[in-house]
């Protein structure tokens, strides 16, 4: 399986560089009054913009989909456009206030949510019943639809999964004569074990560019059934359950099982610790044997593991295609919308993807299939995903604040080196956030 390019994982699983930074620098737009037509020589046509997901075969092979769409009736055809991730929010905004912008798009993790904000999105609801009446409603994995649902529609679909497990160095753990941990307790006592001979306990990340450090932070809370907001969307740092996570964060810390360079490393710093057989366990995502070269069976996905109060739970991203008012036609948008969901396993196929399916039927093909860390995220993983939403689960805006925000940065920076206890670190992340969250 090919992997994804350094700038499409970045930003996949992010907002727009947190909603502030965004904020500050493009001006909200006008709301748009009417669809004016793309127009190309053969007439109006619905502009498909898609980012660089993967290597170039991908964009050729998403760029051969788009163009191979035969509209029925009086639909207009598909145009397909890379859009680079650098600066990809500027280059999405000023397009949509010029009204020179796609019909359709994939984009950042949390882009409808913010664009719909500003009255600029098409709702979904159309596209959602006409995959009900072709069968691929039945399709979607548990829990991937509902995220997407607010009080006025379907804010987008989802088409890729992109998440974060634990994944282990069969050798590492042999070598210390160490169990697969369960749970925290035995994750602690396996780190212990690890850091004997050499090796890290809990693989982690924050130099630049690098999320998963401050991912693994709310992987834990999450993981303890707690998280960053409440079931109606309110800042919720301080709960007991993210107290009691962050405070074993710091045990694995205050033990050095955390490597103390941790709060340096960028994803290919990571991804060399794995390769050179540094860390024995941690957190990664999906494809990340195909990522660092080693598909032996050696460095392999693990299984959840339960919090001291026996939850489990992951933190999942998923990546979505939205439509825009701003459109030739709304009924081609939503036809071609219908069209691409429906040939998305090609991609899978080709094996082109890094990210997981969101439609049960690709994660049963072959190509697939045949690979075991795949079958193994979506069947122990996938399950108990959650969003960054949690401990609600509905997407918003403002959680583009909270991924790639300062905030949570600091917060993961401070843990990391130990520099706080629990409640004076979630404290500060609380009132960081709270100053750049939409009311």
């Amino acid at each position: 399986m090919n992997v994804q390019s350094e700038a499409s994982r970045n930003f996949s699983r992010r907002g727009f560089l947190g909603l502030a930074a965004a904020a500050a620098a493009v001006p909200a737009l006008a709301a748009c009054g009417g669809g004016s037509a793309s127009k190309s020589s053969g007439g109006d046509v619905i502009k498909f913009w898609d980012m660089p997901w993967a290597t170039t075969a991908y964009n050729d092979a998403a760029k051969k989909i788009t163009e191979s769409y035969a509209p029925t009736g009086s639909n207009a055809k598909a145009s397909y456009q890379i859009i680079q991730w650098n600066n990809f929010y500027q280059t999405f905004s000023s397009a949509i206030a010029s009204k020179t912008g796609p019909a359709v798009s994939t984009g950042g993790g949390f882009q409808a949510f913010q664009f719909e904000q500003q009255g600029q999105i098409a709702y979904a609801d159309k596209v959602i019943e006409a995959l009900k009446k072709n069968g691929q409603y039945d399709d979607f994995l548990p829990g991937v639809l509902e995220p997407f649902k607010s009080d006025k529609g379907y804010v987008a679909v989802p088409w890729q999964l992109d998440m974060r497990v634990f994944w282990y160095r069969k050798s590492l753990f042999d070598k210390a004569g160490a169990a697969l941990p369960t749970d925290w307790a035995s994750l602690l006592e396996a780190g212990k074990a690890l850091k004997k001979i050499g090796a890290v306990g809990f693989g982690t990340g924050s130099g630049a560019g690098n999320n998963f450090g401050n991912h693994s932070m709310i992987m834990m809370m999450v993981n303890n059934g707690g998280g960053v907001f409440t079931k109606d969307g309110q800042l919720d740092l301080l709960n007991d359950r993210n107290v009691e996570a962050v405070e074993f964060l710091l045990e694995l810390q205050s033990n050095g099982i955390i490597d103390p360079a941790a709060v340096g490393y960028t994803t290919d710093n990571m991804s060399a610790q794995w390769k050179d057989k540094k860390i024995g366990y941690g957190v990664f995502q999906a494809g990340a044997a195909e990522r660092i070269g080693d598909t032996s069976g050696d460095f392999a996905v693990a299984s959840p593991i339960a919090g001291p109060h026996g939850d489990k739970a992951t933190l999942v991203f998923p990546n979505n295609i939205m439509m825009y008012k701003n459109t030739p036609s709304q009924d081609s948008s939503e036809a071609f919308l219908v069209y691409y969901m429906g040939q998305l396993k090609q991609l899978w196929q080709q094996k082109l993807m890094a990210a997981l399916p969101v439609f049960k039927s690709i994660t049963e093909l072959p190509e697939f299939a045949s690979n075991a860390n795949n079958v193994k995220i979506v069947k122990e993983w996938q399950p108990i995903a959650k969003t960054f939403a949690s401990q609600g689960s509905t997407l918003n805006a403002n959680l583009a604040a909270l991924d790639g925000g300062q905030a949570l940065n600091q917060f993961t920076q401070t843990i990391l080196t130990g520099k706080a206890d629990a409640k004076t670190a979630l404290t500060t992340f609380q009132s960081g956030l709270q100053s750049v969250l939409k009311k």
